[in-house]
């Protein structure tokens, strides 16, 4: 199974035999290849009632919820990793998230598209509008993200919550690139994160 390159990042780093929530799981698609390949405890919570279906059809741990309200009722610390893979800008309060998430979660993996990619800053230039890329393939009038994250905002916000960046991963056209630069040049990135 190929996963997209920030799940496949994230899979290659999540312990083995550890217990995994994975919020916005999806169809279970990350989950799956977790449970083969790293022997872990893997839960989901999906909004998405077809995607939860999938996902309990492939034989998975998935409940419905929504985690900007569902992630509260997670006792600390009952996973070893929480996954939030392509969600954060979903969320109604990106910061208030990211605390559930290092609450249940003794590690936390998060993904997110870059809103400031060079590409992204090029089309609003040229032509005014919000771009419709490959990885944001809708208007921005259909999208579900709310909030337009940046590399740099995303930084800004650990800081201030005092989370540890114990390691980061940035994409751009599939393939992963250097630190250097980013901001600009990364179409996705992952951050992997504590708080001690």
């Amino acid at each position: 199974m190929s996963l997209r390159p920030d799940l496949a990042k994230i899979a290659e780093n999540v312990p083995e035999g550890v217990r995994v929530l994975d919020v916005g799981c999806g169809d279970g698609e990350l989950m799956a290849v977790l449970r083969e390949t790293r022997h872990v405890d893997a839960r989901g919570l999906e909004i998405d009632p077809e995607l939860v279906e999938r996902a309990v059809a492939r034989g998975l741990s998935v409940i419905q919820g929504d985690a900007d309200r569902d992630l509260t009722e997670y006792p600390d610390g009952a996973f070893d990793v929480a996954i939030l893979s392509q969600t954060l800008q979903t969320a109604a309060r990106p910061d208030l998230m990211l605390d559930q998430l290092l609450r249940v979660g003794r590690q936390a993996f998060v993904s997110f598209p870059n809103f400031a990619y060079w590409r992204m800053r090029a089309a609003l230039l040229a032509k005014g509008r919000m771009p419709v890329t490959r990885h944001l393939p809708v208007s921005w009038y259909e999208t579900q993200n709310i909030h337009h994250v940046t590399v740099e905002d995303f930084r800004d916000l650990l800081c201030a919550k005092n989370v540890t960046v114990e390691d980061c991963w940035f994409f751009s056209g599939g393939r992963e690139i250097g630190r250097s630069g980013a901001n600009w040049r990364a179409e996705h990135a992952v951050f992997r994160l504590s708080r001690r």
